[in-house]
């Protein structure tokens, strides 16, 4: 099995290219531009092993996808490239319709001139990966499913929706067979420090306030990430073309309880004279802030037999434990001002 993943070097991607690398039989291709957001040291673990490959590409450059595929001849492609914090999208809107409106037109457009190549051949598959933000903001009950009507309202789940509905185009007018994931909020190694689990746990460490919208109580269903790798996995290999796959992990927790349980576990691993918890700063809500997302995976549940591993515990546990031994892999990215500072704040960023 030949794979072809776009963003591969970023957080979901490297998780995914590390459990590739590993699976006999199969190979990982990394296409990523190496933006802030990606980095080779969250592939080191399986740099020098013989199923991987990177190529280091814009994928808004057509030529250079083309010749990515011509290349790599993938009998899948795992499309994760994107821009993805909402935070940045506020303030740099134009860099999130470029990369992840036109970028993903240009994936397709370079897998449906493979696809045709090879025959139309049924084997191939493009696996698209997207989030649940594009469903909007649920209310205090309820769950995304599958039949959400889309309902983005921040500029990065307005660019992933058009995303969608182009790979869905894609589908529908060509054939081609693309399926859709709408994902959960991820968490776990190797993510990026302005996300805000690693970017608590960091800033717990280093004694800088531990910053919360509004009053804490916006919602998110926290998905372990390799258990969402697992997921694509199963997609790719078993999906139905065409169809979309909700990914969450039934873990929903509101933005203070998480806070407050990483607090607790520095408290227990990385002791100090006072609780972490009174490094807790409120401050002014995001513009545009959705209040509650939950996953419904009922689909992929049944249909593809996949089960979440981790809870939320178990997960948040061993995440808040690599971070602490893990220094030499986020060091250097923090040390250049990633996760240091919130961005998309208002100008104030006056506390509540």
């Amino acid at each position: 099995m030949k794979t072809l993943i776009t963003g591969g070097a970023g957080f979901i991607g490297s998780a995914l290219v590390r459990r590739i690398a590993k699976t006999p039989g199969w190979t990982a291709a990394v296409y990523d531009k190496l933006t802030y957001a990606g980095h080779l040291s969250s592939l080191a673990p399986i740099a020098d092993t013989p199923s991987y490959a990177l190529f280091q590409a814009d994928i808004c450059d057509r030529e250079a996808v083309g010749r990515a595929f011509d290349a790599v001849q993938p009998d899948v492609v795992f499309h994760l490239a994107a821009e993805s914090h909402v935070d940045r999208s506020i303030t740099h809107a134009a860099d999130f319709i470029q990369t992840n409106l036109n970028g993903t037109f240009n994936i397709l457009d370079a897998a449906h001139a493979h696809w045709v190549k090879r025959g139309k051949d049924e084997k191939f598959r493009v696996v698209h990966v997207s989030t649940d933000e594009v469903y909007g903001s649920l209310g205090p009950e309820g769950l995304f499913t599958e039949e959400t009507a889309y309902d983005p309202r921040s500029p990065y789940s307005a660019s992933k929706a058009g995303a969608d509905h182009l790979a869905s185009a894609w589908f529908h007018t060509h054939g081609m067979p693309v399926m859709i994931s709408n994902c959960s909020n991820n968490y776990g190694p190797y993510h990026l420090p302005e996300k805000l689990i690693p970017r608590t746990i960091l800033s717990g460490l280093f004694g800088d306030p531990l910053e919360i919208y509004g009053d804490g109580s916006n919602v998110r269903d926290w998905l372990y990430v390799d258990d969402h790798v697992e997921a694509l996995c199963l997609i790719a290999t078993k999906g139905q073309p065409g169809r979309t796959y909700n990914v969450g992990g039934r873990n929903e927790r509101t933005n203070l309880q998480v806070v407050n349980r990483i607090c607790d576990l520095l408290d227990q691993m990385a002791p100090k004279s006072t609780s972490h918890r009174i490094q807790i700063k409120f401050v002014t809500d995001r513009p545009g802030h959705d209040h509650r997302y939950a996953i419904d995976a009922t689909r992929l549940e049944t249909e593809l037999g996949w089960r979440a591993q981790e809870t939320f515990e178990s997960g948040i546990e061993r995440t808040v434990r690599w971070y602490l031994d893990n220094e030499p892999w986020w060091g250097p990215i923090r040390a250049r001002g990633v996760g240091v500072k919130r961005q998309g704040l208002p100008a104030s960023g006056s506390p509540v």
